[in-house]
Formats: structure tokens, sequence, C-alpha cells
């Protein structure tokens, strides 16, 4: 388990699935001319399947893509636990909130606790025993998720498992070589891989697991459950499959033998996306308005947020596939 202390705070609510704001403006951003490395395609996983295919890029560029094929599964690393059985139960037992900048261990503490987290003395996830409400049943782990919660979840732990999605594949296209814009592209508001207006996910990783837009945790609230991130900062729905909302260092990183920060996957524009921290333990200080800058080794390519903030990047530098 990763391990942060509870603090006090009134937050937000979380569902399982991806959501992220819409802004139509586009930025202007520097269009450095120099290094553009292609994606490469035997950086990921077992478990995916990459073929090269030709598409249409956002800007209008016809070139060659990579479209990727994954079972929504993380083959690098175990998915979750989620949810502690009961108030005594360690770290170990469960995953992660993340609120405000701050990571938190979803231990049994955590869970008794809720009612001072959120200053509401309507949480109460346990009975007399201390065994906390978990959703059982895969129509569980729907009806929970729902963004209109029935009243009979209310107080529950919502952890929906692998065994619900085994029979999912999701499907990606990233362009082989980035075209860099001279504006950054926002994201879409939705799930899936693209929205109204371009894609709604941020990246994905070498294990073909999608980054996905920030969890809206401010629209479970008055439903009363807790949806926690595993250590690795993803979960699960029955649409999505198994999903990341922030970076926490367990899936597959790449080394770079300069000190920068390890490569962790590729963006929707095929720029690469590494960690948020060099080896030094500081983060770039030329990050643009998408978290991405330049150099002549990795040519643009982009930084990850704090996983406390719920977040990978803000937009995308390059065209992608529309």
């Amino acid at each position: 388990m990763l391990n942060f202390r509870l603090g006090f705070l009134i937050i937000g609510t979380l569902v399982i699935f991806s959501s992220c704001d819409n802004n139509d403006d586009e930025q202007d951003i520097e269009n450095s001319d120099g290094v553009v490395l292609e994606v490469d395609a035997s950086y990921f996983l077992d478990g995916t399947t990459v073929t090269t295919i030709p598409c249409t890029l956002s800007d209008g560029t016809e070139t060659d893509c990579y479209q990727i094929v994954t079972t929504s599964t993380a083959s690098d690393h175990q998915m979750g636990p989620w949810c502690p059985s009961n108030i005594s139960d360690g770290e170990e037992a469960g995953g992660i909130w993340l609120e405000s900048g701050q990571v938190y261990d979803v231990d049994g503490e955590f869970i008794k606790n809720l009612a001072s987290f959120y200053n509401d003395d309507t949480w109460m996830m346990y009975d007399a025993n201390g065994d906390i409400y978990i959703t059982s049943t895969e129509e569980d782990c729907i009806n929970a998720a729902n963004p209109d919660v029935g009243e009979e979840y209310q107080n529950f732990c919502v952890e929906c498992l692998p065994s619900y999605i085994t029979d999912l594949a999701q499907t990606w296209v990233i362009p082989v070589t980035p075209v860099k814009q001279s504006s950054s592209s926002n994201f879409a508001m939705g799930g899936g891989p693209f929205g109204a207006t371009g894609p709604t996910v941020r990246g994905i990783a070498f294990n073909g697991i999608e980054f996905s837009g920030a969890a809206p945790t401010d629209a479970i609230l008055s439903a009363y459950t807790l949806a926690p991130f595993d250590d690795a900062g993803g979960h699960i729905n029955v649409h999505q499959g198994y999903h990341y909302h922030a970076a926490t260092g367990t899936s597959t990183e790449i080394s770079q033998v300069d000190g920068h920060a390890p490569m962790i996957g590729y963006a929707m524009d095929g720029h690469s996306i590494h960690t948020q921290l060099n080896e030094d333990g500081e983060e770039p200080s030329d990050l643009d308005q998408c978290r991405g800058h330049y150099d002549e080794t990795r040519g643009y390519h982009y930084h990850v947020d704090a996983a406390g903030n719920n977040n990978f990047i803000d937009c995308l530098a390059g065209a992608y596939v529309n």
C-alpha cells in the first residue's frame, strides 16, 4: 500500500467513469522544429495487439497510425484491492483516495472516519461489527456507479472486479509520427476512446490501459458512496474496463539514461508521457499549459501531474485521430 496519513477536509465525490472539463478555447503553444520521435510499438506489453493502419488526423494529415487493442485489464501489476472489509483492516486491505493534491490510504480507519472526513454525520459505511458495506455483484457495481444512485446504495464502498470485464476489449488509435500543432487542443467530455470534438482519453500506458480524465469527485457526495482507486491509481467500470486516474509509479516505466523522468506511455497525439519528476526529484520548470516541453533527446513530450491532483495532462499539443 501507499503510506499516506488520513487528513481532515471536505471533499467532493467520485463515480467510476472518466470525465473532464471541455474548454473549446485553443491556446497557442510553442511549435519547436527539431527532434520528432516515432511511437515505439515494441514498448507495448504482452496482452496488447498493435497493428499499423492508415488514418487521418485532426489537422487533415493523412498518415499511418498504430491501432492498439487491449483486454482492458493490466498485465504488469495486480488490480485492486479497493475496499477494506472491516474498520480494523490495515492499509494493505484497501486502495487509495485522491483529493486536493493529496493521496489517502483507504484503510479501515479511513472508512471509520468518513463522517469527520466529509464533516457530515450521514456517513456510516459499516455495521455494529465494523464490517464495511461493499457492493458484491456486477449488478450492484453497475447500479452504484450510476450518477443517479438509488438510496439502497448509500453508504456503500463501490468495488467493481476484473471478473466483470473478462470479455471487454478497447481499441485505441494514435499516430505513428506525432504532428505538433501551433495551438493546443482541449479534451472532450465523456467516457470511451473518443468524444464529440476530440479524444476524451489522455493517453495509453504500455499495458494498454487508458490514462483517463479526472474522476468527477463532486458527482457522488449526495449518494454517500465511495469508489476508491487501487494503489496503481485505477479502478473498473463495466464500460471502460480497468482505467487509471493517476500515475502512482506502479505500471511499467522505461528509464531514461540521462536522469530524465521515466516514460510511462503515449498521449493520444503520439507524444510520449513521462512521470512528473526527474531522477533529482524535481519537476521540469519549463512545462507549457499542456504539461509538455521539448528537449533534444525526446523531442516534445509530456510530464504527468501529481497523483493527488486526479489528473495526467491538461491538453494535447499534437494532432490526434478523428
